[in-house]
Protein backbone atom coordinates (compact mmCIF):
# COMPACT_ATOMS: atom_id res chain seq x y z
CA UNK A 1 0.00 0.00 0.00
CA UNK A 2 1.23 3.49 -0.87
CA UNK A 3 1.15 6.40 1.58
CA UNK A 4 0.21 8.62 -1.35
CA UNK A 5 -3.43 8.82 -2.48
CA UNK A 6 -4.11 7.09 -5.80
CA UNK A 7 -5.95 10.01 -7.41
CA UNK A 8 -6.44 13.62 -6.31
CA UNK A 9 -8.63 16.20 -8.07
CA UNK A 10 -7.75 19.78 -7.17
CA UNK A 11 -10.61 22.08 -8.25
CA UNK A 12 -10.91 20.27 -11.60
CA UNK A 13 -13.30 21.60 -14.24
CA UNK A 14 -14.10 20.41 -17.75
CA UNK A 15 -16.17 22.71 -19.92
CA UNK A 16 -17.59 21.99 -23.37
CA UNK A 17 -18.47 25.47 -24.61
CA UNK A 18 -21.02 26.80 -22.13
CA UNK A 19 -21.66 23.35 -20.62
CA UNK A 20 -19.88 22.73 -17.30
CA UNK A 21 -19.64 18.94 -17.43
CA UNK A 22 -17.34 18.98 -14.39
CA UNK A 23 -17.49 22.08 -12.22
CA UNK A 24 -14.58 22.66 -9.80
CA UNK A 25 -14.50 19.12 -8.39
CA UNK A 26 -12.08 18.25 -5.59
CA UNK A 27 -11.79 14.66 -4.36
CA UNK A 28 -9.27 12.14 -3.10
CA UNK A 29 -9.23 8.42 -3.93
CA UNK A 30 -7.10 6.38 -1.51
CA UNK A 31 -4.61 3.75 -2.59
CA UNK A 32 -6.13 0.28 -2.83
CA UNK A 33 -9.76 1.27 -2.32
CA UNK A 34 -12.85 0.52 -4.37
CA UNK A 35 -14.17 4.00 -5.07
CA UNK A 36 -17.42 4.59 -6.95
CA UNK A 37 -18.63 7.70 -8.74
CA UNK A 38 -22.41 7.57 -8.63
CA UNK A 39 -24.90 9.84 -10.31
CA UNK A 40 -27.55 10.21 -13.02
CA UNK A 41 -26.74 10.66 -16.70
CA UNK A 42 -25.05 13.99 -17.34
CA UNK A 43 -23.90 14.45 -13.74
CA UNK A 44 -20.18 14.52 -14.63
CA UNK A 45 -19.05 11.13 -13.34
CA UNK A 46 -18.00 9.66 -16.71
CA UNK A 47 -16.21 12.88 -17.67
CA UNK A 48 -14.23 12.60 -14.41
CA UNK A 49 -13.28 9.04 -15.34
CA UNK A 50 -12.15 10.19 -18.79
CA UNK A 51 -10.11 12.96 -17.17
CA UNK A 52 -8.30 10.37 -15.02
CA UNK A 53 -7.72 8.16 -18.08
CA UNK A 54 -6.38 11.08 -20.13
CA UNK A 55 -9.13 10.90 -22.78
CA UNK A 56 -10.10 14.45 -21.72
CA UNK A 57 -7.94 17.34 -20.47
CA UNK A 58 -9.15 19.59 -17.65
CA UNK A 59 -10.23 23.14 -18.49
CA UNK A 60 -8.96 24.13 -15.04
CA UNK A 61 -7.43 22.49 -11.98
CA UNK A 62 -4.96 19.62 -11.46
CA UNK A 63 -5.16 15.82 -11.47
CA UNK A 64 -2.55 13.95 -9.44
CA UNK A 65 -1.82 10.24 -9.86
CA UNK A 66 0.18 9.00 -6.88
CA UNK A 67 1.50 12.51 -6.33
CA UNK A 68 2.40 13.17 -9.98
CA UNK A 69 0.58 15.86 -11.94
CA UNK A 70 -0.82 14.03 -14.99
CA UNK A 71 -3.28 16.74 -16.05
CA UNK A 72 -1.70 17.22 -19.48
CA UNK A 73 -0.21 13.76 -20.04
CA UNK A 74 -1.59 11.51 -22.82
CA UNK A 75 -3.31 8.24 -21.80
CA UNK A 76 -0.33 6.01 -22.62
CA UNK A 77 1.84 7.89 -20.12
CA UNK A 78 -0.54 7.23 -17.23
CA UNK A 79 -0.39 4.00 -15.23
CA UNK A 80 -4.13 3.32 -15.59
CA UNK A 81 -6.33 0.99 -17.63
CA UNK A 82 -10.02 1.23 -18.49
CA UNK A 83 -12.77 -1.40 -18.74
CA UNK A 84 -15.75 -0.30 -20.83
CA UNK A 85 -19.38 -1.41 -20.85
CA UNK A 86 -19.13 -2.80 -24.40
CA UNK A 87 -16.05 -4.94 -23.55
CA UNK A 88 -14.14 -3.72 -26.68
CA UNK A 89 -12.69 -7.21 -27.34
CA UNK A 90 -11.06 -8.06 -30.67
CA UNK A 91 -13.46 -10.56 -32.32
CA UNK A 92 -10.78 -12.16 -34.56
CA UNK A 93 -8.50 -12.95 -31.61
CA UNK A 94 -8.86 -15.79 -29.14
CA UNK A 95 -9.65 -15.06 -25.50
CA UNK A 96 -6.01 -15.69 -24.57
CA UNK A 97 -4.76 -13.36 -27.31
CA UNK A 98 -7.18 -10.64 -26.18
CA UNK A 99 -5.96 -10.88 -22.60
CA UNK A 100 -2.29 -10.92 -23.64
CA UNK A 101 -2.64 -8.03 -26.11
CA UNK A 102 -1.18 -5.41 -23.77
CA UNK A 103 1.91 -7.55 -23.18
CA UNK A 104 2.31 -8.16 -26.93
CA UNK A 105 2.38 -4.38 -27.51
CA UNK A 106 5.19 -4.22 -24.94
CA UNK A 107 7.13 -6.92 -26.86
CA UNK A 108 6.92 -9.44 -24.02
CA UNK A 109 7.90 -12.91 -25.26
CA UNK A 110 5.09 -15.24 -26.34
CA UNK A 111 5.69 -17.94 -23.65
CA UNK A 112 5.67 -15.31 -20.88
CA UNK A 113 2.55 -13.54 -22.09
CA UNK A 114 0.68 -16.85 -22.61
CA UNK A 115 1.56 -17.88 -19.07
CA UNK A 116 0.47 -14.50 -17.65
CA UNK A 117 -2.76 -14.58 -19.70
CA UNK A 118 -3.63 -18.02 -18.32
CA UNK A 119 -2.97 -16.79 -14.78
CA UNK A 120 -5.27 -13.82 -15.31
CA UNK A 121 -7.98 -16.05 -16.79
CA UNK A 122 -7.73 -18.33 -13.76
CA UNK A 123 -8.15 -15.32 -11.50
CA UNK A 124 -11.41 -14.32 -13.23
CA UNK A 125 -12.61 -17.96 -13.23
CA UNK A 126 -12.14 -18.53 -16.95
CA UNK A 127 -9.25 -20.99 -16.80
CA UNK A 128 -9.06 -23.28 -19.84
CA UNK A 129 -10.99 -20.91 -22.12
CA UNK A 130 -8.00 -19.19 -23.73
CA UNK A 131 -8.53 -20.80 -27.17
CA UNK A 132 -12.15 -19.72 -27.49
CA UNK A 133 -13.30 -16.68 -29.43
CA UNK A 134 -15.24 -13.87 -27.70
CA UNK A 135 -18.33 -14.79 -29.74
CA UNK A 136 -18.40 -18.17 -27.98
CA UNK A 137 -18.72 -16.57 -24.54
CA UNK A 138 -21.66 -15.21 -22.58
CA UNK A 139 -21.90 -11.51 -21.70
CA UNK A 140 -20.62 -12.14 -18.18
CA UNK A 141 -17.68 -14.17 -19.48
CA UNK A 142 -16.77 -11.45 -22.01
CA UNK A 143 -16.80 -8.90 -19.20
CA UNK A 144 -14.38 -11.08 -17.23
CA UNK A 145 -12.08 -11.30 -20.27
CA UNK A 146 -12.10 -7.49 -20.55
CA UNK A 147 -11.23 -7.30 -16.86
CA UNK A 148 -8.37 -9.80 -17.21
CA UNK A 149 -7.00 -7.88 -20.21
CA UNK A 150 -7.06 -4.63 -18.26
CA UNK A 151 -5.35 -6.16 -15.21
CA UNK A 152 -2.57 -8.06 -17.01
CA UNK A 153 -0.46 -4.89 -17.31
CA UNK A 154 -0.76 -4.40 -13.54
CA UNK A 155 -1.95 -0.79 -13.67
CA UNK A 156 -1.88 1.25 -10.48
CA UNK A 157 -5.49 2.30 -11.06
CA UNK A 158 -8.25 0.42 -12.89
CA UNK A 159 -11.07 2.56 -14.28
CA UNK A 160 -14.44 0.88 -14.86
CA UNK A 161 -17.04 2.72 -16.95
CA UNK A 162 -20.42 1.13 -16.14
CA UNK A 163 -18.94 -2.31 -16.95
CA UNK A 164 -21.99 -4.28 -15.78
CA UNK A 165 -24.60 -2.17 -17.56
CA UNK A 166 -25.17 -4.61 -20.43
CA UNK A 167 -25.76 -7.64 -18.18
CA UNK A 168 -29.13 -8.94 -17.00
CA UNK A 169 -30.09 -8.34 -13.35
CA UNK A 170 -29.13 -11.71 -11.87
CA UNK A 171 -25.76 -11.82 -13.65
CA UNK A 172 -25.11 -8.18 -12.75
CA UNK A 173 -25.66 -8.95 -9.05
CA UNK A 174 -23.35 -11.96 -9.28
CA UNK A 175 -20.66 -9.92 -11.03
CA UNK A 176 -20.89 -7.20 -8.35
CA UNK A 177 -19.75 -9.73 -5.75
CA UNK A 178 -17.07 -11.19 -8.05
CA UNK A 179 -15.69 -7.79 -9.03
CA UNK A 180 -15.28 -6.76 -5.40
CA UNK A 181 -13.57 -10.10 -4.63
CA UNK A 182 -11.16 -9.65 -7.58
CA UNK A 183 -10.33 -6.12 -6.44
CA UNK A 184 -9.49 -7.38 -2.97
CA UNK A 185 -7.29 -10.15 -4.42
CA UNK A 186 -5.26 -7.90 -6.72
CA UNK A 187 -5.17 -5.06 -4.21
CA UNK A 188 -5.13 -2.20 -6.70
CA UNK A 189 -7.31 0.90 -6.78
CA UNK A 190 -10.61 0.48 -8.63
CA UNK A 191 -12.57 3.57 -9.68
CA UNK A 192 -16.06 2.56 -10.76
CA UNK A 193 -18.63 4.70 -12.58
CA UNK A 194 -22.30 3.79 -12.25
CA UNK A 195 -25.79 5.29 -12.17
CA UNK A 196 -27.02 2.24 -10.22
CA UNK A 197 -27.06 3.02 -6.49
CA UNK A 198 -27.34 -0.68 -5.56
CA UNK A 199 -24.05 -1.37 -7.38
CA UNK A 200 -22.34 1.51 -5.61
CA UNK A 201 -23.63 0.46 -2.18
CA UNK A 202 -22.74 -3.20 -2.76
CA UNK A 203 -19.12 -2.81 -3.86
CA UNK A 204 -17.69 0.50 -2.70
CA UNK A 205 -15.38 1.27 0.17
CA UNK A 206 -16.39 4.89 -0.44
CA UNK A 207 -18.50 6.64 -3.05
CA UNK A 208 -18.96 10.15 -4.42
CA UNK A 209 -22.48 11.22 -5.39
CA UNK A 210 -22.45 13.50 -8.45
CA UNK A 211 -25.10 15.97 -9.54
CA UNK A 212 -24.86 18.61 -12.30
CA UNK A 213 -21.07 18.49 -12.51
CA UNK A 214 -20.46 18.71 -8.77
CA UNK A 215 -20.00 16.27 -5.90
CA UNK A 216 -22.85 16.43 -3.39
CA UNK A 217 -21.41 13.98 -0.85
CA UNK A 218 -18.48 11.58 -0.36
CA UNK A 219 -18.49 8.80 2.22
CA UNK A 220 -18.87 5.11 2.93
CA UNK A 221 -22.05 3.43 1.65
CA UNK A 222 -23.50 3.42 5.19
CA UNK A 223 -22.66 7.11 5.73
CA UNK A 224 -24.19 8.21 2.44
CA UNK A 225 -27.31 6.05 2.87
CA UNK A 226 -27.95 6.65 6.56
CA UNK A 227 -26.77 10.29 6.71
CA UNK A 228 -27.53 11.98 3.37
CA UNK A 229 -26.25 15.55 3.45
CA UNK A 230 -28.54 17.02 0.77
CA UNK A 231 -32.08 16.40 -0.51
CA UNK A 232 -30.61 15.14 -3.81
CA UNK A 233 -28.50 12.47 -2.08
CA UNK A 234 -31.44 11.39 0.08
CA UNK A 235 -33.60 10.91 -3.01
CA UNK A 236 -31.01 9.41 -5.35
CA UNK A 237 -29.26 6.92 -3.06
CA UNK A 238 -32.08 4.53 -2.25
CA UNK A 239 -35.61 5.75 -1.64
CA UNK A 240 -36.18 8.43 0.94
CA UNK A 241 -39.18 10.36 2.17
CA UNK A 242 -38.56 14.10 2.38
CA UNK A 243 -40.92 16.04 4.64
CA UNK A 244 -40.80 19.83 4.98
CA UNK A 245 -42.73 22.91 5.98
CA UNK A 246 -46.02 22.64 7.85
CA UNK A 247 -46.10 18.84 7.69
CA UNK A 248 -42.58 18.59 9.14
CA UNK A 249 -43.60 20.97 11.95
CA UNK A 250 -46.76 18.95 12.67
CA UNK A 251 -44.69 15.75 13.05
CA UNK A 252 -41.47 16.96 14.68
CA UNK A 253 -42.24 20.45 15.96
CA UNK A 254 -39.82 22.03 13.48
CA UNK A 255 -40.25 23.24 9.90
CA UNK A 256 -36.76 21.96 9.03
CA UNK A 257 -36.77 19.47 6.15
CA UNK A 258 -36.10 15.92 7.27
CA UNK A 259 -35.73 12.55 5.57
CA UNK A 260 -36.93 9.16 6.77
CA UNK A 261 -36.15 5.92 4.94
CA UNK A 262 -39.20 3.77 4.00
CA UNK A 263 -37.87 0.68 5.81
CA UNK A 264 -37.60 2.62 9.11
CA UNK A 265 -41.35 3.33 9.22
CA UNK A 266 -43.76 0.88 10.88
CA UNK A 267 -47.27 0.47 9.52
CA UNK A 268 -49.54 0.24 12.57
CA UNK A 269 -53.27 0.20 13.39
CA UNK A 270 -54.92 3.66 13.70
CA UNK A 271 -55.07 3.46 17.50
CA UNK A 272 -51.46 2.27 18.00
CA UNK A 273 -49.72 3.86 20.98
CA UNK A 274 -46.82 6.19 20.35
CA UNK A 275 -43.80 5.89 22.63
CA UNK A 276 -41.74 8.87 23.79
CA UNK A 277 -38.90 8.03 21.39
CA UNK A 278 -41.15 7.86 18.31
CA UNK A 279 -42.76 10.22 15.84
CA UNK A 280 -46.26 9.41 14.58
CA UNK A 281 -48.53 10.47 11.76
CA UNK A 282 -51.97 9.20 10.77
CA UNK A 283 -53.02 8.51 7.23
CA UNK A 284 -54.63 6.20 4.69
CA UNK A 285 -53.04 3.54 2.49
CA UNK A 286 -53.44 4.91 -1.03
CA UNK A 287 -51.62 2.13 -2.90
CA UNK A 288 -50.02 -1.26 -2.26
CA UNK A 289 -47.31 -2.80 -4.42
CA UNK A 290 -46.54 -6.43 -3.61
CA UNK A 291 -42.97 -7.31 -4.67
CA UNK A 292 -42.57 -10.81 -3.23
CA UNK A 293 -39.69 -10.21 -0.84
CA UNK A 294 -41.28 -7.02 0.46
CA UNK A 295 -44.31 -4.78 -0.01
CA UNK A 296 -44.26 -1.06 -0.77
CA UNK A 297 -47.11 1.02 0.67
CA UNK A 298 -47.96 4.56 -0.42
CA UNK A 299 -49.62 6.29 2.51
CA UNK A 300 -51.45 9.61 2.19
CA UNK A 301 -50.89 11.57 5.40
CA UNK A 302 -53.71 13.42 7.14
CA UNK A 303 -52.81 17.01 6.39
CA UNK A 304 -51.34 16.32 2.96
CA UNK A 305 -48.41 14.60 1.29
CA UNK A 306 -47.42 10.97 0.91
CA UNK A 307 -44.96 8.68 2.64
CA UNK A 308 -43.53 5.48 1.15
CA UNK A 309 -43.33 2.57 3.60
CA UNK A 310 -41.52 -0.70 2.90
CA UNK A 311 -42.13 -3.85 4.93
CA UNK A 312 -40.60 -7.28 4.50
CA UNK A 313 -43.12 -10.06 3.85
CA UNK A 314 -42.16 -12.32 6.74
CA UNK A 315 -45.59 -13.86 7.31
CA UNK A 316 -48.03 -12.06 5.06
CA UNK A 317 -49.37 -13.22 1.70
CA UNK A 318 -50.08 -11.05 -1.31
CA UNK A 319 -53.83 -11.17 -0.58
CA UNK A 320 -53.26 -9.98 2.99
CA UNK A 321 -51.10 -7.03 2.04
CA UNK A 322 -53.40 -5.96 -0.79
CA UNK A 323 -56.30 -5.86 1.69
CA UNK A 324 -54.57 -2.89 3.37
CA UNK A 325 -55.47 -0.60 0.48
CA UNK A 326 -57.69 2.34 1.49
CA UNK A 327 -57.40 1.41 5.19
CA UNK A 328 -56.58 4.01 7.87
CA UNK A 329 -53.17 3.52 9.51
CA UNK A 330 -50.78 5.13 11.95
CA UNK A 331 -47.16 5.41 10.89
CA UNK A 332 -44.54 5.21 13.64
CA UNK A 333 -40.76 5.59 13.48
CA UNK A 334 -37.92 6.13 15.92
CA UNK A 335 -36.81 9.74 16.32
CA UNK A 336 -33.20 8.60 15.95
CA UNK A 337 -33.90 7.58 12.32
CA UNK A 338 -34.86 11.11 11.25
CA UNK A 339 -32.16 13.00 9.32
CA UNK A 340 -32.28 16.78 9.22
CA UNK A 341 -31.32 17.99 5.75
CA UNK A 342 -30.20 21.38 4.53
CA UNK A 343 -31.29 22.81 1.22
Amino acid sequence: MSNLPAVVFESVSRHFGDVKAVDSVSMTVHDGEFFSMLGPSGSGKTTCLRLIAGFERPSAGKILLYGKDVSQLPPYERDVNTVFQDYALFPHMTVGENVAYGLMIKNVSKPVREKRAEEMLDMVQLGGMSVRKPSQLSGGQRQRVALARALINQPKVLLLDEPLGALDLKLRQQMQVELKAIQQRVGITFIFVTHDQEEALTMSDRLAVFNQGKIEQVGSPAEVYEHPSTPFVAGFVGTSNLVKGAMAEKITGSEDTFSIRPEKIHLSPPNALQSADEYAVDGRVRDVIYLGLFTRYLVEMDGGGDLVVVEQNLKTTSMEVLAAKNQPVRLLWKKEHVRRIGG
